[in-house]
């Protein structure tokens, strides 16, 4: 899985900085900047799917109790944090030379924001748990937080937005630093998300296998001195 991941992201890079060509209709610094689009899409790919990985988690765990699902869904969001704080800082790389400001508070990005908050507030709420009501805790505050993720996705085609419409066929006329997806473009686009999912998912598993290991130190630790 490490092998395949590291591949799958020098066949990236090469897509991104090589063989995608520049925008046709950006000229300047937007047009320089246009690149770190793909890792933003990237970001934002993964930190959904972590998210999701938390939600599926946490309606199995409230069924079954397996601590495994609670670990499952304890990395998806620990992993989501670092993806979505990675779509937010490459977003707003390229939204100075695009917007001429770093930050607005539209739509996309304040809906952003509160996920991001929703699940640091996650990992600050399941600290402060007794250990024995932490996973159900957790679990339920999971599956309600993801109703942010659709909201955000949902934004820029509910509410007047200056973020452009990536994916799909709503146009927005108030978006700004839109550019026509051609082909070569598109298709790297589409590798980058599933390059950064791989590595979402190779990153998990080896999340879920520290935890366990973990647990298991723990678990001899008491054995040890309680003997």
């Amino acid at each position: 899985m490490n092998v395949i991941t590291s591949l799958a992201l020098v066949v990236f890079l090469y897509l991104a900085l090589l063989w995608a060509p520049d925008a046709a209709n950006l000229t300047g610094p937007e047009r320089a900047a246009q690149r770190i689009f793909y890792v933003h899409m990237g970001n934002n790919a993964a930190a959904g799917l972590a998210f999701l990985t938390t939600f599926v988690a946490g309606f199995i765990y409230l069924f079954s109790r397996r601590k495994i699902w609670d670990t499952i869904g304890l990395s998806g969001v620990e992993l989501g944090l670092v993806f979505a704080t990675g779509t937010l800082v490459t977003g707003s790389i390229w939204a100075k030379p695009t917007w001429n400001t770093y930050w607005t508070w539209d739509p996309r990005l304040t809906t952003s924001a509160i996920v991001w908050l929703l699940y640091v507030a996650y990992l600050m709420l399941r600290g402060g748990r007794k250990p024995g009501t932490s996973g159900r805790f957790a679990a339920v505050y999971g599956i309600l937080a993801f109703i942010g993720v659709p909201m955000t996705y949902f934004s820029i085609r509910w509410w007047r937005t200056i973020h452009p419409v990536v994916l799909g066929n709503t146009a927005n006329a108030d978006a700004q630093g839109g550019f026509a997806l051609g082909a070569n473009i598109r298709l790297t686009m589409m590798v980058a998300m599933v390059v950064f999912s791989l590595l979402y998912v190779t990153l998990l598993i080896h999340r879920v296998r520290l935890e366990n290991l973990r647990d298991r130190i723990a678990e001899r630790r008491q054995q040890l001195t309680s003997s």
